[in-house]
């Protein structure tokens, strides 16, 4: 094995070998491991940096898993008040993995301006909602300020229907809502503005108003512990669908427990395609890079012709004369792989910083393409490929077997 390393090295390292035939080819060889470490980085870490961020979009509007009323409503408006003396409100104790539980009631109306109407959805949170769900998503303003006495007239609207309605933030909207009776004149009221956000999903930019909760219950004449359902947040969102279940085994037979996945599955089986595209683009770089490490290993096998006869004369086993040329070989790919992981890193700090490509958010969800950097992914990507390489660079040392000494010392 040390002999093997050492001819491997200074075969690797001579000048002759350098300026030899098969030069340019190792050159492209590296090139070739270099260019796919970089595509299968990016590949990876914008693949779930998409899928992170729709995700984190969806439950900091939605939660991760909703309790509400066990009826025949598919909208965004809650109808059927639930009561909040629940055993599972305001904590979840029975669910470890729960972190949060907020109450919530939806009611849809008309904001109406000088010059344009827009409908919305107002969805109404009490003091104790965590709003750090939200606060990345806020461009301008502030967020409401809510106290336990009394109501708060402050909302926050999306820039979407910021532009639509020529308002900004300060400026006072008046809303129309209609009442549970038909011949009822609809309740009018008159918000301000406290901050204006953009989550760069259409699904809620063009709908939700969101503000106290306190006024939703007025408008529907709730009892002040009536809400219209409750967002459940979790530590662990790979496992939604089973702790979903095991909310539901926690709550009154009135009560459903319907995880995003569910009432969003277009969009999650959406973006599941991103895993088989990710697999996709990492089996042809693979291929790629073991096309090109294939072809510069025959080729040194091919210039090496008279030295591997000199070598099996001397007695020396075929194993040894072939680990002398995958040691080069993995030599090859490790500069490869350093080479690539220094660019492609580098290029996905630079997007994570800088945010230079931009995505249409009509067809993504975001603005700009997000990265998702993980040690670990990194290191799996690298140790797989770097094995998978060097197990692929097995096969064509097998010619070495059938050199014939005789002939091979001959050979010019």
């Amino acid at each position: 094995m040390n002999l093997s390393y050492f001819i491997a090295k200074r075969l690797a390292t001579s000048k002759k070998y350098k300026n030899s035939v098969s030069a340019p080819i190792i050159k492209i060889a590296v090139a070739a491991v270099a260019i796919s470490v970089i595509m299968m980085l990016v590949s990876v870490a914008t693949g779930l940096g998409l899928q992170q961020k729709i995700r984190d979009k969806i439950t900091s509007f939605n939660g991760h898993v909703m309790i509400s009323n066990f009826d025949n409503n598919q909208s965004n408006i809650t109808i059927e008040p639930i009561s909040t003396k629940q055993s599972f409100y305001p904590k979840f104790t029975e669910v470890p993995q729960v972190q949060s539980i907020h109450a919530f009631a939806t009611k849809a109306g008309v904001v109406r301006t000088e010059k344009s109407l827009e409908g919305i959805i107002l969805k109404g949170v009490d003091e104790n909602y965590q709003w750090n769900y939200l606060q990345d998503y806020l461009i301008e303003g502030k967020l409401p300020k809510f106290e336990k006495e009394g109501m708060t007239n402050e909302v926050i609207i999306s820039s979407f229907l910021a532009d639509r309605l020529e308002l900004k933030t300060g400026d006072r909207i008046e809303t129309y809502f209609l009442k549970n009776e038909a011949d009822d004149m609809p309740s009018i009221r008159k918000f301000t503005i406290s901050g204006i956000y953009s989550s760069g999903f259409p699904q809620f930019d063009e709908l939700f108003v969101i503000g106290d909760l306190k006024h939703i219950q007025r408008l529907n004449k709730w009892k002040q512990d009536e809400v219209g359902g409750f967002e459940v947040f979790v530590n662990d969102f790979s496992k939604i669908d089973e702790i979903a279940d095991e909310i539901y085994a926690h709550i009154p037979s009135t009560l459903n427990s319907e995880p995003i996945t569910t009432k969003y599955q277009n969009i999650f089986e959406w973006l599941k395609l991103f895993d088989f595209n990710i697999y996709i683009i990492l089996g042809l770089m693979v291929l790629v890079a073991a096309i090109n490490m294939i072809v510069a290993l025959l080729v040194l096998i091919l210039e090496r012709t008279q030295m591997i006869g000199i070598l099996k004369s001397m007695g020396t086993p075929n194993w040894t004369i072939r680990k002398i040329f995958v040691y080069n070989a993995t030599y090859i790919v490790f500069k490869g792989l350093l080479i690539g992981n220094a660019v492609g890193l580098g290029l996905l700090l630079i997007q994570q910083r800088f945010e230079i490509i931009k995505l249409d958010p009509t067809q993504y969800y975001v603005v700009e393409a997000p990265v998702f950097i993980s040690v670990w992914h990194i290191l799996i990507l690298n140790v797989s490929f770097a094995g998978l390489c060097y197990l692929i660079m097995l096969l064509p040392s097998y010619l070495i077997t059938k050199i014939s000494p005789i002939k091979s010392i001959k050979f010019q």
